[in-house]
C-alpha cells in the first residue's frame, strides 16, 4: 500500500483517469462497432454516414493519449477501405 501523500494522490488520480479512459474507449468502439455493422448489412450510405462519426471519435482518441496513433491510423484505414470495397 502506499506510504507517501504523494502516492495516496497519485493512486486516487489513476483511478479517475482510468474511470475516464475506460468510457473513452467504450465510447470508440460503439463508434467504430457501427461502421463494422453497416458494412456486413451492406449498407454503403449508412457505413460512410458511420465512417464520417467514427473518425473524429478515432483522432480524439490519440489526442487524448488514450489510443496509440498507428493503431488508430491502422484502423481507420481497413474501415475506409471496407466502406469502399461496398
Amino acid at each position: 500500500m502506499a506510504n507517501t501523500p504523494q502516492a495516496r494522490k497519485r493512486i486516487r488520480r489513476n483511478n479517475r483517469r482510468a474511470e475516464v479512459n475506460t468510457a473513452r474507449m467504450s465510447r470508440i468502439r460503439s463508434f467504430v462497432k457501427k461502421v463494422e455493422m453497416a458494412c456486413e448489412a451492406g449498407d454503403k450510405d449508412g457505413a460512410a454516414a458511420a465512417l464520417k462519426a467514427a473518425q473524429p471519435e478515432l483522432a480524439r482518441g490519440v489526442a487524448r493519449g488514450v489510443m496509440h496513433k498507428n493503431t488508430v491510423a491502422r484502423k481507420m484505414s481497413r474501415l475506409t477501405k471496407r466502406v469502399a470495397a461496398l
